[in-house]
């Protein structure tokens, strides 16, 4: 537990950081990073079901799409707005199949090229297509401040769920799947994240006033005057994106279990692998995207 919230110490201000002050194409570059290094976990997994991957084309793939997230088209613009952000990964998603069943044509055994277009194609829509939404989010107007709203819902509900699971636990949710976790620990995230997020709303104006004073943001990605939204949609997206999250650390343990592994790897100490660290918030991401999205383009 001490390597875990040492762990948790260290990164939280860092991840705070870059949400709140560091350039989009540097969060872009940052983002591609975990992306690549979490593909680089998840194909290992692979192999413990008799996969052989595609490494090289999939990091290429992945790589690809942070880069158009870090391009611009004149004038400090996007090159992805939210709009084309959505066209560019319906695209990518639905080319991704006969891509990588291309690059299978090439093997010498053809029967490994089927499973291994799949964990390609897979790791991308998994993967990098959340993390991806997420630095987009960044982009928009209150960006800053609905990401950290996604990084507190989600980490609150992670820190209760652990610790309440742990000390009053009783009746395991998926004994299967994850042994440990317990419906005790999954309503106490769940009661935890609205509680974060919809506290977090509840303050905006505050605390984005602190932050812009702290020159940790710039006015365009906190919330003043009437951007605030009234709290009972954002009380039924902080429930949503605990939901997702809790799904979201319920599927990672099934590729887990199914590999006959604990950890995805063992990079952050007291919290294994980076697809550990981040398989909640590959769920969460897309619930808060698509209500940004929705907002933007209405």
């Amino acid at each position: 537990m001490i390597k875990r919230v040492a762990t948790a110490v260290v990164l939280i201000p860092i991840v705070l950081l870059l949400v709140l002050r560091a350039p989009v194409p540097l969060l872009a570059v940052v983002a591609a990073g975990v992306a690549l290094l979490t593909v680089y976990e998840f194909l290992k997994l692979t192999e413990k079901y008799g996969v052989q991957p595609f490494r090289k084309p999939t990091y290429f793939f992945v790589a690809l799409l942070f880069a158009l997230l870090a391009s611009n088209r004149g004038n400090g613009k996007p090159l992805l707005s939210t709009e084309i952000l959505g066209i560019t990964l319906g695209f990518a998603a639905a080319i991704a199949p006969f891509v990588f069943l291309s690059v299978a044509m090439r093997r010498d055994q053809l029967s490994s090229g089927y499973p291994a277009a799949a964990a390609s194609v897979f790791a991308f829509t998994y993967i990098a297509m959340p993390l991806g939404l997420l630095v987009q989010l960044r982009q928009q107007w209150s960006g800053a401040f609905m990401v950290v709203f996604l990084l507190l819902t989600v980490w609150a509900g992670d820190i209760f769920a652990y610790f309440i699971g742990r000390s009053i636990g009783r009746h395991l949710m998926a004994a299967r799947v994850s042994p440990k976790k317990t419906w005790e620990g999954a309503g106490a995230s769940f009661l935890a994240s609205i509680l974060a997020g919809t506290t977090w709303y509840h303050y905006a104006l505050p605390i984005s006033s602190f932050l812009l004073r702290a020159h940790l943001i710039e006015p365009r990605d906190g919330i003043f005057g009437l951007q605030t939204p009234p709290l009972w949609p954002i009380l039924l997206l902080s429930a949503a994106i605990n939901v997702a999250a809790q799904l979201g650390d319920l599927a990672e343990s099934l590729l887990k279990r199914g590999a006959g592994v604990k950890d995805s790897g063992a990079i952050l100490p007291g919290h294994g692998g980076m697809l550990d660290r981040i398989d909640a918030l590959l769920f969460a991401a897309p619930v808060l995207w698509y209500y940004a999205a929705c907002r933007v383009l209405q």
